[in-house]
């Protein structure tokens, strides 16, 4: 269970994304912590209120990679929680192009991970890489262990509404672990597997980018994808805050 103490000018969005979480949950677990405004009919958080979340199962592989560090032997066997990789800039980036919608095999190497394995090279869900396995112990696993993995498919262009977020969170750790940049080529998403390219284009105005997801959100009813600061003045939407785009996964 994961707590956290209301301060004067808390939003409901920094709040959520703090606690790596949603609105609803939010809601739905801190009903007394709630309000609702009687004037323009907002939700709002009541200052000095205490909201919990329960933890979600990437926080609690975290809180076992942690364990996990303070253990010293070079034998053990490879951990699963979300962590850097222990053998940093050794992942190599498959062409997706031409291996998305394959099932593949991978065998567990020292210092690996299956988050590390998920995020940084595959891009998929860790939670599908333990289901499609049989894993039961989301622990651990022996070096030299056969992993299948299964790659998601392309998909075509699809529409998206979209909004940004700058300055507020420059700085802040994402989903993925990395550091947020607000001038980086990133978005966040509330499914795609992070790691993921994307192509986004402004039908309106024909400009177009590339981005990768590293974090989650929008959490939002009616937002699709949040879209860092330096891509929403390449797609002209820093001025409307929101609109619509064509997504396309790569």
């Amino acid at each position: 269970m994961f707590e956290y103490h209301v301060q004067k000018g808390d939003t409901i969005a920094e709040v959520t994304r703090q606690l790596n979480t949603n609105w609803e949950t939010l809601r739905k677990s801190n009903p007394n912590s709630i309000g609702r405004s009687n004037r323009n009919g907002n939700w709002f958080l009541k200052e000095g209120a205490t909201v919990q979340v329960e933890k979600s199962f990437e926080q609690t592989l975290q809180k076992v990679e942690q364990e996990q560090k303070s253990a010293t032997a070079v034998s053990h066997p490879v951990s699963i929680p979300k962590m850097n990789c222990t053998m940093p800039g050794t992942y190599e980036v498959l062409p997706q192009e031409t291996q998305r919608g394959k099932v593949i095999e991978h065998t567990l190497q020292a210092g690996e991970t299956l988050w590390g394995l998920a995020v940084k090279k595959y891009f998929v869900h860790v939670k599908d890489i333990i289901a499609d396995n049989g894993i039961n112990d989301p622990r651990t696993l022996p070096i030299g262990q056969i992993v299948k993995i299964r790659l998601p498919e392309s998909t075509g262009e699809q529409p998206v509404v979209a909004s940004w977020y700058g300055q507020a969170f420059h700085g802040r750790p994402m989903a993925n672990g990395d550091i947020y940049d607000m001038h980086g080529a990133t978005i966040a998403h509330k499914e795609i597997p992070l790691g993921t390219t994307v192509e986004l284009k402004n039908p309106q105005t024909g400009e177009m980018v590339r981005a990768v997801v590293t974090d989650r959100g929008p959490y939002i009813e009616g937002r699709d994808v949040d879209l860092s600061y330096g891509l929403a003045q390449k797609l002209s939407l820093v001025e409307q805050g929101v609109g619509s785009l064509v997504m396309r996964i790569l």
